[in-house]
């Protein structure tokens, strides 16, 4: 299996022809879509027959931020507009029924991204609220219950997997602790590693899920000087050791601002962190080949892992 460690993005709702030649001939190990990529079903539809066309693979990886409430691809075309919060104040009230409506809420979403033709979904959100948290979370998250967080995470990944949805567990090991958005600013978290284990790590744990995003945040306490997708500490201390994720770790998108490099250097650093694969959101065609080039194919382990998500997918 040929690929490169990199999700490419694209800019517009057709591939140019330069983005043709990027999926033909360089062979990045998936993309991401979003909302500037869609405008109608049609469109999106044929736009993944051609993404998939010129990768040359039935089950090339398309992946998507479909969390419903404020982060919602597919708003135009397609209504998933509860976000998590409700789903976990509902199991609060009842879980029987919050359970059993979120079940048939994955179910239906995942039902609509399969028939666009797209087959991973960056959900669930596995941070926990604070009272302090950034609003870039909020009601992305489950609840400030860190049981409750990890119930429906659990549920996430396993109705995802069931409806042939890989699942993306994020922000690992947990941007729930944070108050700054790290599209803009680098996050600092000052707590200690017995907290941050007690609750921020603890969603995190005994997952089946086969993908999940890093956090772009300095854990000062354990790393100082990096961010968890810089840092060797925290993915193999925690991340693998303590959390014990055994799936392809993926970096958050390194064109967001918590991150002081250029986007090579960014990427080399995330793969000799750790992490499997690297994620480029903004779509500019010169930025995805400078990448492309830049990156090694993934490895033996990545390899292994990949073919794991492709029986899922059937």
């Amino acid at each position: 299996m040929k690929k490169k460690a990199v999700i490419v993005s694209i800019k517009g709702t057709k591939l140019t022809n330069k983005e043709k030649i990027l999926l033909s001939n360089e062979q990045p190990w998936g993309l991401i879509l979003f909302k500037r990529n869609i405008n109608s079903l049609s469109q999106i539809q044929n736009l993944i027959i051609n993404i998939r066309k010129y990768a040359k693979d039935k089950k090339f990886p398309i992946l998507i931020d479909e969390e419903g409430g404020k982060v919602s691809r597919l708003r135009d075309i397609s209504n998933h507009n509860f976000d998590a919060y409700f789903f976990g104040s509902l199991f609060k009230l009842n879980k029987k029924v919050s359970v059993a409506l979120y079940k048939n809420y994955i179910k239906n979403l995942s039902n609509s991204l399969k028939k666009i033709g797209i087959n991973i979904n960056t959900i669930p959100v596995l941070d926990v609220l604070r009272k302090n948290t950034n609003s870039v979370i909020g009601n992305r998250s489950f609840s400030e219950n860190k049981e409750i967080v990890k119930k429906f995470g659990k549920i996430t990944v396993k109705e995802c997997h069931a409806n042939r949805i890989i699942s993306v567990i994020k922000h690992i090991p947990g941007h729930g602790c944070s108050n700054t958005d790290s599209h803009f600013k680098t996050p600092k978290v000052r707590l200690n590693k017995k907290t941050l284990d007690k609750i921020d790590f603890y969603p995190f744990k005994s997952t089946s899920a086969k993908l999940a995003m890093t956090a772009h945040i300095i854990y000062t306490k354990i790393d100082s000087k990096n961010v968890s997708t810089f840092s060797k500490k925290i993915i193999y201390e925690v991340i693998r050791k303590k959390i014990g994720f055994k799936g392809i770790l993926m970096s958050d998108d390194i064109s967001m601002k918590a991150l002081k490099y250029d986007l090579v250097t960014n990427a080399k650093k995330s793969l000799a962190a750790g992490c499997n694969l690297v994620l480029y959101c903004a779509g500019n065609i010169e930025d995805n080949f400078k990448l492309i080039k830049s990156v090694p194919y993934i490895d033996k382990f990545t390899i292994k892992k990949t073919s794991e998500i492709y029986k899922i997918l059937g």
